[in-house]
């Protein structure tokens, strides 16, 4: 072999080296991705879900404030009115004075009663408002991870992740399903067993499995 067929052997097997090289850290790359791209929508779907609870909070409370008078009784602030004494009126005796000054008091006292009956009455009226809101909501809806494994088991050939959510849009247009919403809550089904996962080149299957025949609680981030 001459020295000229020597180096063109060495550069085709270096160009083969680097070209292996290539294609197995796009593949890690692509797997990176598909992983973080998951971890992503999860936390989404959580932001999501507080920002629709601080929604409702929020309206919860300015109800509340707006109905509660905070304890306030105006009739007690206001200044009592003074009556100037007759310039002529001769002196009372003693009793007669403290007769007199005991008069207003009682009836400030009677002013405050029904002020304190009112407040209490109005306070405890908000409190009964979510508990009837409460008995006025209906039966909870399945979680999107019931959804996906009742879909899945009935198929007979394996699906993606593309594939479920538009099942999924179809059958429950109400869920505003989103396909990366489904293929992390799919990720999660596969962890504990329940699918099974499969890739066909560069797309990815998934199956029900026939242990996960009855379903499991579900994590709040990922269904």
């Amino acid at each position: 072999m001459s020295e000229v067929q020597q180096e063109t052997q060495e550069a085709t097997e270096l160009k083969s080296q680097y070209a292996a090289q290539v294609t197995a850290d796009l593949e890690r790359n692509a797997k990176e991705q598909d992983r973080l791209g998951g971890e992503v929508a999860a936390l989404q779907a959580q932001l999501q879900a507080l920002q629709q609870d601080q929604a409702l909070l929020v309206s919860v409370q300015q109800a509340l404030g707006a109905k509660s008078p905070a304890g306030q009784a105006p009739e007690d602030d206001a200044p009592a009115a003074t009556v100037p004494a007759p310039r002529s009126a001769p002196a009372k005796p003693a009793r007669q004075k403290k007769a007199a000054a005991a008069k207003p008091k009682a009836k400030k006292a009677a002013v405050k009663k029904p002020v304190a009956k009112k407040a209490a009455a109005e306070k405890t009226a908000p409190e009964k408002a979510p508990a009837k809101k409460a008995e006025q909501a209906g039966p909870a809806q399945p979680t999107l991870g019931t959804l996906i494994h009742d879909h899945l088991s009935g198929q007979s050939e394996p699906r993606s992740a593309a594939e479920v959510t538009t099942a999924l849009s179809q059958s429950h247009p109400e869920r505003g399903v989103k396909n990366t919403v489904v293929r992390t809550t799919l990720e999660g089904l596969v962890a504990k067993g329940r699918v099974e996962r499969a890739k066909q080149g560069t797309s990815v299957y998934y199956t029900a499995t026939a242990a996960a025949a009855s379903p499991q609680p579900q994590d709040a981030a990922g269904e």
